[in-house]
């Protein structure tokens, strides 16, 4: 239920953005949140709640508010009128190198660079928008140089990410162990292979917190009121 309401969220942000020009120069652009994380530390949860703490004390309350995550690829494709089929291709994958070997020899889609390449520029027309959180793919990178950006990362112990991707998903505790080493390695390479970064430094954020020592609502209460405190003219 949580992931198909988000998903209507962000047709919904989207169909009314679509609406709007690309460039205003009488509207506000609220903040948008992007959000590094470990497999496992909460993302998803943590970003439903910030958006019911934050849209409340908004100023501009009538404005959608949105989560990219999963749902970014979609939009990716939609702005670039690309094959549906591509979105396998586009997950923050470990192996690019061997998919832009077979993509350049059999033409098959797009080389993976210009899918990136797009990928960015959908990150940031949303976060040029504002009212958005998007986690993930290195948006704090992209966004680095954007001023109503304020960037996150989570992390918490291995144990803990672990009980939390097995009761998520009903996995095995073998499979669950599986997920996240695969995933912390997978999003680790793709930062470094992409942006030339280590994820895992905190001077790249302006919040990092560990999940494994607050609650998923002490979690989304600190952001939301450095975010509050950060872009004060947005919010009561």
């Amino acid at each position: 239920m949580k992931v198909s309401g988000s998903l209507e969220k962000a047709k919904i942000y989207i169909e009314r953005h679509s609406q709007e020009s690309d460039v205003s120069h009488n509207k506000q652009i609220g903040p948008c949140i992007t959000i590094s994380r470990q497999a496992g530390a909460g993302s998803g949860i943590i970003a439903e709640k910030l958006i019911d703490l934050l849209k409340p004390n908004s100023k501009l309350s009538k404005e959608e508010w949105a989560i990219f995550d999963k749902n970014l690829i979609e939009k990716v494709i939609e702005d670039h009128k690309l094959p549906k089929q591509l979105a396998k291709f586009m997950g923050e994958s470990e192996e690019p190198f061997l998919l832009q070997v077979m993509n350049e020899v059999f033409g098959i889609h797009p080389p993976l660079i210009k899918l990136q390449r797009k990928t960015t520029e959908t990150i940031l027309r949303i976060a040029n928008k504002g009212n958005c959180i998007i986690i993930g793919r290195g948006a704090n990178f992209i966004t680095s140089y954007l001023k109503n950006c304020f960037h996150v990362r989570l992390v918490a112990p291995t144990d803990l990410r672990i009980k939390n991707v097995q009761e998520f998903y009903g996995n095995t505790k073998q499979d669950a162990i599986d997920f996240v080493n695969s995933e912390d390695k997978k999003r680790n390479k793709f930062i470094d292979e992409h942006y030339h970064k280590d994820a895992s430094n905190p001077i790249f954020y302006d919040l990092t917190i560990n999940t494994g020592l607050l609650s998923i609502d002490e979690t989304a209460s600190i952001i939301s009121s450095a975010v509050m405190t950060k872009f004060s003219k947005f919010f009561f």
